[in-house]
């Protein structure tokens, strides 16, 4: 007994140190990712299927008639606060607070959007209908990226995960900016009007420095239901919304924005992006998605673009003498620019955005999101492993 207890201790611990932290929000993705691969090509395929897209008994907002488009347009849309919550946090005290931290960075960031754009309209453009998905593989997964950094443990220098996270998160107001503009349906104004009247009104409280969470968790659920009518897509509101929290320090050093990311950093990275990737990671590769121009013009802009754009950016800059890279070798460089290539959850987003109502593309876009985040992980993570420690 004192033995089984010991080995269930030590157990514990390995689990806790598995799966806490940012390693684990990339593991569990992973782990949901896969399940949802093994339920879509099984006995279970059925009952998947229909898990996530039969309509449901009763739906109280008529647009969202499933579980799928609940997660995607709803659950989703916590993630999308918390994004707007550290890019707010990054940009006004963080590490792109001052023009010359944002540099590098928002230079990287953009070869690393632009170069995966143009490989996959070389690639799938010229296909009929498939230029629409030019963006599925500009974007790249903080948690899944981070995670598999944390993996490496010293291997990995700080300097480095620091300069990943502030690319990835410029990224991801990119990936925003994109979806707003690029994957809207016909605006209806009415709609647009009264979601920009609730978040002006969410601007004022934070004006007035009104510091108690409740008032805006309100006012944004009522910006997201006007969003979600109004053919803007509603994750975008969750974005605009985080905007609004007040992050002026109180005489403790603490402010509600502060207060809401420490809140819901967990609940968005073991619960909602998990969902998500189970939710829409299962492809059936039996007699479903091919390997066409689609999927491989998504893989080789995750696997290719993403490195070739952020490499050639800092190189760009460090010539022109615009900003010099953070401290590492050239190798840990590469394993760091091959980690952005992993796309998943916004890639999976925008490519469910791209195609819409078109299930056969949505799959052949999954099945490149998959193979490209997948050997890009593995690439990077290989460079980094064996990466020497100085440059």
């Amino acid at each position: 007994m004192p033995a089984n207890r010991h080995f269930a201790s030590r157990l514990a611990r390995a689990l806790t140190r598995l799966f806490g932290g940012e390693a684990g929000a990339g593991l569990l993705l992973i782990l949901a990712a896969v399940l949802a691969m093994l339920a879509a090509n099984s006995v279970l395929s059925g009952a998947y299927h229909a898990l996530l897209h039969a309509p449901l008994p009763w739906a109280p907002i008529r647009k969202l008639e499933t579980a799928h488009l609940w997660i995607n347009d709803a659950v989703m849309a916590v993630f999308f606060f918390v994004v707007g919550l550290e890019i707010k946090r990054e940009l006004l005290v963080g590490e792109l607070s001052t023009p010359a931290q944002r540099r590098l960075p928002v230079l990287a960031a953009i070869g690393g959007m632009a170069v995966p754009a143009l490989i996959y309209l070389a690639v799938a453009g010229g296909e009929p209908g498939l230029a629409r998905g030019w963006a599925i593989p500009a974007a790249t997964d903080i948690a899944f990226a981070v995670g598999v950094l944390a993996l490496l443990g010293k291997r990995a220098p700080p300097a480095l995960r620091l300069f990943l996270l502030t690319v990835a998160i410029v990224d991801d107001l990119g990936a925003v900016a994109i979806i707003a503009l690029f994957y809207t349906a016909q605006l209806k104004l009415a709609w647009l009007g009264g979601g920009a009247a609730i978040l002006a009104a969410m601007a004022l409280l934070g004006r007035f420095r009104v510091e108690r969470g409740w008032p805006y968790v309100l006012l944004a659920i009522a910006a997201w239901y006007c969003v979600l009518h109004s053919g803007v897509h509603a994750t975008v509101a969750g974005v605009l919304a985080a905007f609004t929290i007040p992050l002026k320090l109180d005489h403790k050093g603490d402010s509600l924005l502060l207060r809401m990311e420490h809140a819901l950093v967990p609940w968005s990275a073991y619960f909602v992006v998990p969902l998500f990737g189970f939710a829409n990671a299962g492809v059936e590769l039996a007699g479903g998605a091919g390997f066409g121009a689609l999927p491989l013009g998504i893989a080789l802009g995750l696997l290719l673009g993403k490195p070739i754009g952020i490499l050639g950016a800092i190189l760009l800059a460090r010539a022109f003498k615009l900003a010099e890279p953070p401290p590492a070798s050239h190798q840990q460089l590469a394993g760091m620019a091959m980690l952005c290539g992993i796309g998943f959850t916004m890639s999976l987003f925008i490519g469910a955005l791209a195609f819409p109502g078109q299930a056969a593309l949505i799959d052949e876009a999954k099945l490149g999101v998959l193979a490209g985040s997948l050997v890009s992980a593995l690439c990077g993570f290989t460079l980094l492993r064996f990466a020497p420690q100085r440059g």
